[in-house]
Formats: structure tokens, sequence, C-alpha cells
């Protein structure tokens, strides 16, 4: 069943700036983390008290005191979801696990690149856990429920095997986005990383097939960069859009 009016709000984290958005029922205060893959503490004292230093961008209230006026219960993380297994996005799940105790999930394809979470950070230099392993599998052209939030789980591979968009269903208003690594604003995830199952064709057909057919006002959530819309993308991406043809433009991407 779709909501209206969702809190999102958008935390860049770590040093690859990653985007991890924290979506809210306001009615309910149910509450799931996409792609809570750095910074765990600040994440975890903004969400249970307002404190530390807050999102990078949020359509909610900004304090206690505005959460109260606007009559949005306390926030409960119901569950983790990622879009993904690239480190940035999943490396530091298991610290979100210890202090929540709920699911993650997490597209099964890419459980044997969420085993390479820990080394591949070290790879580029920055420290992480020992890899989560995922409680669920994401379920492809399903709607899962979240308490009061619902996604369409769209299976996106190219960028990773498993890699998954979340459409957020909303009642009298834009469908709201979260596509990972999948596309960004002018540009596509890329396809020639390591161990991943980059494949550029793949992922133009998963953009053309899986996010195309979307409504144009549709509020796309990369992982990385500014906000879009799914109608944008589509007329003007350079790499997947109409001007690129059939087939698209191969290019690595603008984003790791």
């Amino acid at each position: 069943m779709a909501i209206t009016d969702p809190w999102v709000e958008c935390f860049f984290v770590g040093a690859l700036q990653m985007r991890c958005s924290v979506v809210t029922d306001r009615s309910t205060g149910d509450t799931v983390i996409i792609d809570g893959g750095s910074e765990p503490g600040r994440l975890i004292d903004w969400i249970d008290r307002f404190g530390g230093r807050g999102p990078d961008w949020s359509n909610g209230p900004s304090n206690l005191s505005e959460a109260e006026q606007q009559h949005i219960p306390e926030r409960t993380v119901i569950a983790l979801v990622n879009t993904h297994a690239h480190f940035d996005h999943s490396g530091h799940i298991p610290d979100l696990l210890e202090h929540y105790r709920v699911k993650w999930y997490l597209h099964e394809d890419d459980t044997y690149l969420q085993t390479l979470a820990q080394s591949s950070a070290r790879r580029w230099g920055f420290d992480a856990p020992e890899p989560a392993v995922a409680d669920e599998g994401l379920v492809p052209l399903t709607t899962m429920s979240f308490g009061a939030l619902d996604f369409e789980v769209l299976h996106t591979p190219g960028h990773t095997l498993g890699g998954c968009c979340l459409n957020l269903l909303v009642d009298n208003g834009a469908n709201h986005l979260f596509v990972g690594d999948t596309l960004f604003a002018g540009s596509v995830g890329r396809t020639d990383l390591p161990e991943t199952g980059g494949d550029f064709e793949v992922l133009a057909a998963s953009i053309h097939t899986q996010l195309w057919p979307l409504e144009g006002d549709t509020i796309v959530y990369p992982g990385h960069g500014p906000l879009t819309t799914i109608g944008h993308e589509r007329r003007t991406n350079p790499f997947v859009g109409e001007g690129a043809g059939a087939g698209g433009t191969f290019g690595r991407g603008k984003y790791a």
C-alpha cells in the first residue's frame, strides 16, 4: 500500500561520498536505511536522537521539536536494505546490525561480492569490519513491505550482478526511486570494476527495460551525486538516454 509524503534524508558518507538514504513513514515512524555503508555512528546518532551531524539533504524535520510539531512518532528502524554490495555501500552494515538488530536485505546475486567488502575496502586504503551476511534476498518483480513502506524491487544488473533499484510507492505524488550505482544524473555506473560482473550492454538493457517505463516524475536518488528524475534522464542521459541510440554509448560512468 502506497504512503503519502515520505520523509527522506540523504547522508553523503565515507571518503567516496556515497548516498545513504533514510526513509521514514511520517504516520508510523517506520524507518528503512538504504545503503548504510559508512559512518554508522553518524547515522545512529541522528536517527535515534537528532544528534551530531545530520543529513546533507532532507525533506523533513531538522530536530525533535519540529518532529513533535509535525506529529511524527518516534522513529523505529525496521530493516536495512541494499541496492548492491560494493564496500562503500555495504562495508559498515555490521555496525548498524549490531545496534538495530533488524534484518538486512540484499539480492542473492551479490552474495559473493559482499564477501569481498572488507578486502575491497582495504585495497582502497579503508578499514571495514568482517562482511555482513544478508538475512534475506531482495525479490525482483515483487513489492516488498517493510512496515508501512512498500518498495517495488527492480533487478538492474550491469554495475553488479545483483544490483537492484527500489521504487518507493507514494500515493498522490511522485514515487521515489533508490538506484544505487545503476544510474546517475547524466551518467551511469561503472562496468569495469573487478569481480563485480559489470557489463555495459547488460546495464543499458536494465535501464531501458526496468527504469525508462517508470513515470517521468519519479524522483531518482543515485548512490553518488545529485538527485534527478526518470523523465530527465530518459531524455538527456548521454549514455543510455534517447539521444544515445538503441545500444547506448560505452563508458565507465562518472562515479565509482
